[in-house]
């Protein structure tokens, strides 16, 4: 959520970082600018009213010590204390009307972020790996998988409906040792804590992130009288460990990463996306996020979004990485990186990995502060997250770039430690 005291006082700055977002926020702005004057005013009255009403209970003891009648002065206190009631209910009107309208504002765009309207206008930043040269026609993973006897989509409908999958065999071997490599290489290289978290959160979590209310309609939620909603990444949860608290600022950066599914309804896929394992409504994912401070987290964002590329790098994967224009950011996001792995079968680079610094965005949301030094006055957090990495589309980017022309797939040279020294996947015979 957007600082108030901030677009009170920086109105045109936020009025040109949300067009840049390609969001005309005129009467946003408007209704929150209109919201906060009475906001104020009303906290002016309400405070005096308060002073008053201190000051009238020793006036009302003197004047009965002094065996004056204190009876108006009464009548006086009891008047205020109804006033100031009623002001009080007013307040919490006007402050969750503003809140309101604050929540629905999308992050404003950091300096650094490029103008633009669409995924056109994005900005490579580098490269890494050349694409494989095949002396054969390459075939997509939906084509490698079943042949391989390790992806079964027609199953996956019977049991769950479209846009699902099962993995068997050495392809669920396969999906485990990526889950068990990305989570290694993260905690005993990159310096993260590992953490299982609940796979079901409530409203006030994916409030804190972003996710609600704007983006419900991508949510999975539990019938019922349950405020609870499956997980659309392991950000939520992880992000609202500290929802709520004020932290040591010595202790920060906190790192975390989690291994959980995902659950998405992907409203408005279509085309190649929605066939294979693109974009499926269940997949699994390896999560990474930083709570840091102000100073430290443009610095912070380069170090996670290399922390997700080495994973790439180890898999012997060709990708590149690419700095989001305005147009193209997500909702919380000041700042993101996309890195995009090679898919032979597209024959061009797709998105594997989402590395964003939202600043005091979701910590503002969610309530989540620190203490410089420990003590003094506590201010926001500002908060990280990135992809380290989606399973699902490394498996895919696996099954593609190392395919062979007799069907058979090699495993990457990392990741057969995790397979029993499997070395390749063989056709069904």
């Amino acid at each position: 959520m957007l600082d108030p005291a901030f677009i009170k006082d920086h109105v045109e700055d936020v009025r040109t970082g949300l067009r840049n977002r390609g969001l005309d926020a005129d009467k946003a702005l408007a209704d929150i600018a209109t919201f906060e004057a009475l906001r104020r005013r009303l906290i002016g009255e309400y405070e005096g009213l308060k002073r008053q009403q201190n000051t009238s209970g020793d006036e009302i003891a003197k004047a009965k010590r002094q065996g004056k009648d204190a009876g108006p002065a009464l009548e006086a206190s009891k008047m205020r204390a109804q006033q100031i009631k009623t002001l009080g209910v007013q307040l919490d009107s006007i402050e969750h009307q503003r809140d309101t309208a604050l929540v629905d504002l999308p992050n404003l765009p950091h300096a650094s972020v490029p103008v633009g309207k669409s995924a056109a206008d994005n900005r490579e930043v580098h490269r890494h790996g050349e694409p494989r040269t095949f002396d054969f026609e390459p075939k997509a993973h939906w084509e490698i998988g079943p042949a391989l006897g390790i992806i079964d989509f027609e199953r996956a409908t019977k049991i769950s409906g479209a846009r699902f999958a099962v993995l068997t065999g050495a392809g669920a071997r396969l999906e485990r040792a990526l889950i068990n490599f990305m989570l290694d290489l993260h905690t005993r290289e990159h310096g993260y804590v590992e953490v299982e978290p609940p796979f079901l959160v409530n409203s006030a979590s994916l409030t804190g992130t972003g996710n609600l209310p704007k983006f419900e309609a991508d949510l999975f939620k539990i019938a019922g009288d349950w405020d609870l909603y499956l997980v659309p990444t392991a950000e939520v949860p992880l992000t609202n460990l500290h929802r709520g608290e004020i932290l040591d600022g010595r202790d920060l950066p906190i790192r975390y990463t989690a291994y959980t599914p995902c659950f998405r309804s992907e409203a408005g896929s279509y085309g190649q996306d929605v066939r294979g394992l693109i974009r499926q409504h269940q997949f699994d994912k390896v999560e990474l996020v930083k709570l840091t401070t102000p100073e430290q987290s443009y610095g912070e964002l380069e170090a996670l979004t290399a922390n997700a590329e080495e994973v790439l790098k180890r898999l012997e994967l060709p990708f590149r990485t690419v700095l989001l224009c305005t147009g193209d950011m997500g909702f919380a996001s000041a700042k993101t990186y996309d890195i995009e792995v090679w898919l032979p079968s597209q024959q061009t680079y797709r998105e594997i990995s989402s590395c964003s610094n939202t600043e005091a965005f979701q910590a503002r949301r969610a309530n989540i502060k620190f203490r410089a030094g420990g003590t003094g006055k506590a201010e926001f957090v500002h908060t990280l997250n990135g992809s380290g990495l989606a399973v699902g589309r490394t498996l895919v980017a696996i099954l593609e770039n190392y395919q062979e022309r007799d069907g058979s797939v090699t495993i990457p040279t990392a990741l057969r430690s995790y397979m029993d020294g499997l070395e390749s996947i063989a056709p069904l015979a």
